[in-house]
């Protein structure tokens, strides 16, 4: 027996259980209903920015421009020093909108995490949210988001992240992913499996977030190591899907692999420096199913662009030089005596029989996230979708042997 025949089994039963099992999750819990706000509370929107000038002014647009009272916002944005006219454009902002109560902290660059620290400083809210400055958010969110925390255990409250104006192929197949992957967060959620909070736009309690000492660098990913604190202090993180947030997606392949780089690299190490936490009831299904979870999603990626690039490339190409050598290379002879006779038996229906519950699965959950969210399949047309379908989690497996790489040579990666 190959070491293939033993790992890809092995895969593909992780694979189905994680995947049928949050299948079964779904439909077994009852939908929530809608929560209706009562109060309203102060709640500090802090906007980290960084070269922002081009989007900063839609950004605050989009602050300003929510649903909820205004004396009830305490906008504070912090300049992490910004080297383009960043400064500039948000001090002209605040100038035009002297209505509402805008602070501005200007320091030295120092990262995402520095700068939401420094801004809970003098945060006046009961509750605070980040938005990423590339990010905009729908009217409605602190409304939709603020009935949640009625219950004193839950620390923060999640939207839906969608891509904003996509356009090449590239955004357009990130589309897809944010889709299925929030939806399955809503389903972690419902099991306090959430480990991570992204940036744009989660609202937290802010004093949890004091009483735990605030954020910490995290290996460049902050938002995830709050998350894990969070759930080691036993406080609830709730994912909707109701409410919208846009961002901009990378646009092309080297800013995409950076970005899912250290957000993979981010989710390794962070649950390495919580790893006392794994298969501990106390943490529930978060420690016993999410965290081993994070670890097997990176060998698994890894395993599968490994075992296709050496069956499907390698194997064929050196197979091929090899019969080719025994005819010195004549091409010709060699093409003309090809046998393509396929035989029935020939099938290894165990693999075929896998696959295509994988596959029946797959598109179950890809068809329910669509449905959840409110978006149509076709949303960013065929090809795309295809792609998405077809060779993306291929795409995600080069990145992961990337991540390998950089954590053998103990590589850092910036933000």
């Amino acid at each position: 027996m190959t070491l293939v025949n033993l790992v890809l089994p092995v895969i593909y039963i992780i694979t189905l259980f994680y995947t049928i099992f949050w299948l079964i999750t779904f439909l077994d819990n009852k939908e929530e209903k809608k929560k209706v706000i009562k109060k309203f509370p102060l709640v500090s929107v802090i906007v980290p920015a960084y070269n922002e000038e081009k989007v900063i002014v839609e950004n605050l647009d989009s602050v300003i421009g929510l649903d909820y009272p205004k004396n009830k916002l305490d906008i504070i944005v912090v300049n992490d020093g910004s080297t383009d006219s960043t400064k500039d454009v948000i001090e002209k902002f605040i100038d035009e909108h002297n209505d509402y109560d805008i602070k501005l902290i200007n320091q030295a660059n120092q990262g995402k995490w520095v700068a939401l620290n420094n801004a809970l400083k003098i945060a006046k809210g009961e509750f605070f949210t980040c938005l990423d400055a590339d990010s905009s958010v729908e009217k409605a969110a602190l409304k939709k988001m603020l009935p949640y925390f009625t219950d004193n255990k839950v620390a923060a409250v999640l939207p839906l992240i969608k891509i904003k104006n996509p356009r090449g192929i590239l955004q357009k197949i990130q589309c897809y992913e944010y889709i299925v992957n929030f939806f399955y967060k809503k389903i972690m959620s419902s099991l306090n499996c959430i480990h991570v909070t992204p940036g744009p736009f989660g609202v937290y309690r802010k004093d949890v977030i004091d009483k735990l000492g605030g954020f910490r660098q995290g290996h460049n990913t902050e938002d995830m190591e709050i998350a894990f604190r969070l759930q080691k202090h036993q406080y609830k993180i709730i994912q909707l899907l109701d409410v919208d947030v846009y961002t901009y997606a990378p646009e092309n392949l080297k800013n995409f692999y950076f970005q899912r780089n250290r957000w993979n690299k981010g989710s390794i190490l962070n649950v390495w420096d919580y790893r006392k936490m794994m298969f501990k009831k106390e943490y529930g299904d978060f420690g016993i199913l999410q965290m081993p979870m994070v670890l097997c999603a990176g060998f698994i990626a890894m395993t599968i662009i490994v075992l296709v690039l050496f069956y499907n490339v390698l194997k064929p190409l050196v197979n091929g030089l090899y019969n080719l050598s025994l005819v010195d290379f004549d091409i010709f002879s060699f093409i003309a005596n090809l046998n393509l006779n396929l035989n029935l038996l020939d099938f290894n229906y165990y693999k075929l029989i896998i696959i295509a519950v994988m596959i029946t699965v797959s598109l179950t959950i890809f068809t329910l996230a669509h449905k959840y969210t409110k978006q149509r399949l076709t949303s960013q047309g065929i090809t795309p979708l295809l792609v998405f379908i077809l060779f993306y989690y291929l795409l995600l497996g080069t990145i992961w042997l990337g991540i390998a790489k950089d954590l053998i040579f103990k590589k850092a990666k910036k933000w």
